[in-house]
């Protein structure tokens, strides 16, 4: 059981907060502290699925802190909701799905989320266990897009 397709077409990331408006965000930063203070605030924004919704079953293997995602196609189009117990991550996953959101299968294929997040300087400042986490995390929306 997953939640209802009104969860997924309602999720203001990706439809309404967009890849190039956190890019754009994060960037005006012009420091680390800055971007993780963005990071962390978009993180206490993102809606929290509701503790149902914390499954072992969808949890992301590979993560450091529990973190949830479920995935369902409408209209060719993939759509995410996605948790974490720790901000960060949660502000980590407003990234992802902002950026995988309403995308087709050829699209999330070419999407290029390594080097966006190269570009903002995730990978100089991430520990090694929470860019593993993220990197799980993209793995499995690539795989459970690819499922369909």
């Amino acid at each position: 059981m997953i939640p209802s397709e009104a969860a997924f077409r309602e999720n203001p990331v990706g439809p309404t907060l967009t890849r190039e408006q956190l890019d754009a965000e994060l960037k005006a930063q012009g420091h680390w502290q800055g971007r993780y203070r963005l990071l962390m605030k978009l993180g206490s924004r993102m809606p929290a699925l509701a503790p149902q919704w914390h499954k072992a079953d969808a949890e992301v293997a590979g993560c450091e802190s529990a973190t949830w995602l479920y995935h369902q196609e409408l209209e060719g189009r993939h759509y995410f909701l996605a948790d974490s117990e720790a901000r960060i991550v949660r502000g980590l996953l407003v990234l992802v799905l902002a950026a995988c959101n309403g995308r087709s299968s050829a699209e999330l294929a070419q999407v290029g989320l390594d080097e966006w997040f190269r570009e903002l300087g995730l990978a100089d400042h991430l520990s090694p266990s929470r860019a593993s986490g993220l990197n799980a995390v993209v793995r499995q929306i690539l795989a459970l897009a690819d499922q369909i």
